[in-house]
Order: structure tokens, then C-alpha cells, then sequence
């Protein structure tokens, strides 16, 4: 179809006698179908074909009509490229395969930990194959789920049981419904976080049936905070470790041996919610110190919970380990179904736990563990191979050079501490700063950075070995 018409255009906008002429030009949808039936493969259902030609029609129709689109007619070949893309975009996955040079390790946008291959192994045959989900090999009857991975678990933090659901704050809901339904729970008004997504802790507790009791100051709790706020109505006495934030200055809170002695003496359970937990003192490796899941069961606490893909780098799990008389209670609940996790969580969950049996080993085969401790010297020589492939190739259009900069740990883990790394620096001599990020967002394998002091940088951290070809024949791509 070609242009026929002369359109008047005044201030970006066309009479209504054009608007008219343009809308009866539009495409009839049989038509405009049978156009593109040769240029399209053969196991493309034909209701996308037609919903993909149905849309753009109608875009371009409330396009005239709302003045967005003025200009001359468009030809066979124009409509039949807008078809096409629709179409490719439709097949195409929604959730896909992404570059992550944000230096971020845990981001949780961009989905947080990785697995192993051994992990994605155990995740193929879950899917390929039946499995002993349920069945007990031994009786040949029903079986637990949760066995599968609780001895595990028990192994490697000394818990005396274990139960592991679908997150971490479902992990937190459940163990406080069971817990304090009805009853009072009390915590420091300095430990009142709010998660990803504009999850609170006190909104979680009220969904629980729980009533929250605040004590203390927003930098400073003492003991006697917590034991003067003790009733008949309490509960349980809860920690939540701030791992997403810090107050520092003139500060003070309550160990979790220090609230265990407490609840031990007025016969009240204690929980601490971990959030990002750790089964490797990462303080050995230059980060800082937090407490690790072990730690905390060695001091006693009755409930901790934690997530399976923050630090442990594991598939998204909340993980509940403590006393067996109170995990048996949170297992009995019937939100536990609810909440209760898959076959591939478990599978590749269990794939991660037994890295843990040699801790050097999980440092190197857990891909968040390997990347939060990698020194900066050989993400440097990471970044130079990348350089290498990419400099000469993009100069006329990109200047590129290495830069000293800082990664982060993410997963609201540890967010005051800057990893030493190496970027990629980017900067482009024929576009903004603003256009490069949209047109490496916009690449069949994105390529995501960050903008930092007007500079675009690619974080090493987190573009791995076997990452640098593909991002080279990306970026080359890109620029040709």
C-alpha cells in the first residue's frame, strides 16, 4: 500500500477529512494475514498471527484518532515488518536471559542468586523425570517432602529440625501464626523493617494474628525494654537482624544469647528472623561480619528463619530451623501447604546444602559465594579480555576503558559495604548516555549496567568467563 493522499499536517495535527482517508486506508485484518502467511514459520499458532495483525491495526487506528500518528500512508512492506515484530515478540519469553553488569550480585530484579550447573542438572531431571517427591522408598508409602532436605539442613546448622517453604517472609508468617496467633510478640523499634516490595514486619504480623509490642528507641534497646514489656500475653520475644540498613552512632541492642537467657527465665520462645542468613563467616573473606545461622542455634534460639537464595545462593526458599518441639507445631499448621515449596526447589536446594559439607569447595562451586569473594585482581584481568575483544571494534562509535569502581552484595545484604572491582567504562561519541542504557536494554540478550557520575559502566563482578564473548558479540553487535 502506498500513499495516495495528501495529507495536510498543521502543529502535528490532520483535518478530520484526512483522519477519515486514513482510517479507511487501514488494513482489512484477512487481508493483511494472508500478506505475511509465506514470511512466518510454520509452528506460529494463527490465533498470534491474527491477534499480533488485530493490535497493530488498531494501534495505528487510536493513533490517528488521538493525533499520535500523522504523516504519510504506510506501504505493504512497512505493515508487513510492524506484523512481524509483533509476532516475534509474542513467541518470544517473556522472562528471559540478561547480562548483569550492574555489579550487584544478589539483585534481586534481576533474580537473584545463580545456580551451579549441578543445581540446573538436578532441576532437568525433577522436571524430566518422576521422582521420590513423596514416596518413601523404604516402606513403599507416602512420604514427606520436607524429609529431603531437613537432615541436611540439621547437618550443617546443628538444628534440631528443619522445615523450608516458599520465601523467607512466608517463612516468618507461618512460624509467627503458629507461634503468637492471638497473642503478643515483642520487639525492638529499631528492628521494624520494611523488605522489597513494601513488606513490613508489623503489617506481616498483623497478618499473622500476632500483636505487635514495640519497645525501646529507634537506636537503643536494652534488656529491660524487653522484660518490662512481658505479660501474661506474650508470646514469643522476636530479633530481626537489620541486614537491608544500619543505625550507627550511639546505639545499642540486645545478642541473641542475652534474649535467650530472658526467654528462658519467663518460659517464652525466642525468633530471630535473618533475612539474608549465611552458613560461611564471610568475614574472613573482607566483607563484615554477620552472624551465621549456626551461631544463632548455638545460642539457643528457638525459631530462625532465612532465605535460601540471598547469601546461601540457593533457589528462592525461606528456610525455618530451631527447636524440634516448635518446628513440629510450625509444620502442623495448615498455612503450610499453602506455602510449601516444588520439586525444583528442592531438588536444586539440595544440589547447594551438600556444597556446604566442604566449605572451601561451596566458596567455589556456589556462583553468589565465588562472586562475593573473588579478588578485584582477577576481575581485572576479566575486564582486560573483555576490553580486548570489543576496543577496536566499537572506536568509531564508543570510546571504552577500564575503571576502578565498587560492586555490592545486594539481597538487602550488607549495604554499606563496597566490593573492590573492575568496569568496563562506555561512553559513546554519537548518543546520550540515556540512549546507550535503552539500546543495551533493548538487545535480544539485554545487557544491563549502571549510570555512575555520568559514566556508563559495566561491572566485571558480575559478567562472568563465560559471559565475555557473548557480551563482546553484543556490544560489536550493537554498534555496526
Amino acid at each position: 500500500m502506498s500513499s495516495i493522499f495528501n495529507i495536510s499536517i498543521s502543529n502535528n495535527r490532520i483535518t478530520m477529512s484526512d483522519k477519515k482517508q486514513l482510517l479507511k486506508a487501514l488494513p482489512k485484518v484477512d487481508e493483511a494475514i494472508h500478506s505475511i502467511l509465506d514470511m512466518v514459520d510454520d509452528n506460529v499458532p494463527q490465533k498470534v498471527i491474527k491477534r499480533a495483525v488485530q493490535e497493530v491495526i488498531d494501534e495505528e487506528r487510536q493513533g490517528i484518532l488521538d493525533d499520535t500518528i500523522v504523516g504519510a500512508l504506510k506501504d505493504v512492506q512497512e505493515w508487513q515488518q510492524l506484523y512481524i515484530n509483533r509476532i516475534k515478540k509474542k513467541m518470544s519469553p517473556h522472562l528471559t536471559r540478561m547480562i548483569n553488569g550492574t555489579g550487584v550480585v544478589v539483585h534481586t530484579n534481576l533474580g537473584r542468586s545463580l545456580l551451579s550447573t549441578e543445581a540446573m542438572q538436578a532441576l532437568t531431571q525433577a522436571g524430566f523425570y518422576y521422582s521420590n517427591l513423596e514416596f518413601n522408598l523404604q516402606t513403599g508409602k507416602r512420604g514427606s517432602r520436607y524429609s529431603l532436605v531437613e537432615d541436611i539442613i540439621c547437618e550443617l546448622t546443628g538444628a534440631e529440625a528443619a522445615l523450608v517453604v516458599n520465601n523467607n517472609a512466608a517463612a516468618v508468617l507461618l512460624s509467627l501464626d503458629t507461634v503468637a496467633n492471638g497473642k503478643e510478640v515483642i520487639v525492638s523499634r529499631g528492628q521494624l523493617v520494611e523488605i522489597g516490595g513494601s513488606f513490613r514486619i508489623p503489617e506481616v504480623m498483623k497478618k499473622s494474628g500476632a500483636t505487635l509490642v514495640e519497645v525501646g528507641a529507634t537506636n537503643r534497646t536494652h534488656l529491660r525494654d524487653y522484660e518490662n514489656a512481658i505479660t501474661e500475653e506474650t508470646a514469643l520475644l522476636l530479633k530481626v537482624h537489620t541486614s537491608n540498613f544500619r543505625i550507627i552512632g550511639f546505639t545499642s541492642e540486645i545478642s541473641a544469647e542475652e534474649l535467650v537467657i530472658l526467654g528462658t527465665k519467663h518460659g517464652l520462645p525466642v525468633m530471630e528472623d535473618l533475612g539474608s542468613g549465611s552458613l560461611i563467616d564471610l568475614s574472613a573473606y573482607g566483607l563484615p561480619k554477620e552472624p551465621t545461622v549456626q551461631e544463632l542455634v548455638k545460642a539457643g534460639v528457638d525459631v530462625i528463619t532465612f532465605s535460601g537464595d540471598k547469601l546461601l545462593g540457593g533457589p528462592q526458599a525461606g528456610i525455618i530451623v530451631g527447636k524440634k518441639k516448635v518446628i513440629e507445631q510450625i509444620k502442623k499448621n495448615q498455612l503450610n501447604r499453602a506455602l510449601r515449596i516444588d520439586k525444583f526447589t528442592l531438588s536444586s536446594l539440595e544440589v547447594v546444602l551438600r556444597e556446604y559439607y566442604d566449605m572451601e569447595k561451596a566458596l567455589k562451586n556456589v556462583p553468589t559465594l565465588a562472586m562475593l569473594t573473588e579478588d578485584s585482581d582477577s576481575i581485572k584481568k576479566r575486564a582486560q579480555r573483555l576490553l580486548r575483544r570489543i576496543k577496536s571494534k566499537i572506536a568509531e562509535w564508543c570510546d571504552c576503558d577500564l575503571v576502578p569502581t565498587y560492586s555490592r552484595v545486594g539481597g538487602g545484604a550488607m549495604p554499606e559495604h563496597g566490593l573492590s572491582s573492575w568496569a568496563i567504562h562506555l561512553a559513546p561519541k554519537k548518543i546520550k548516555l540515556s540512549e546507550l542504557e535503552r539500546k543495551l536494554r533493548a538487545l535480544s540478550c539485554p545487557v544491563i549496567g549502571r549510570i555512575e557520575e555520568e559514566k556508563y559502566l559495566l561491572d566485571m563482578r558480575t559478567i562472568r568467563e563465560h559471559e565475555i564473548k557473548d557480551v563482546a558479540d553484543l556490544l560489536v553487535g550493537m554498534f555496526e
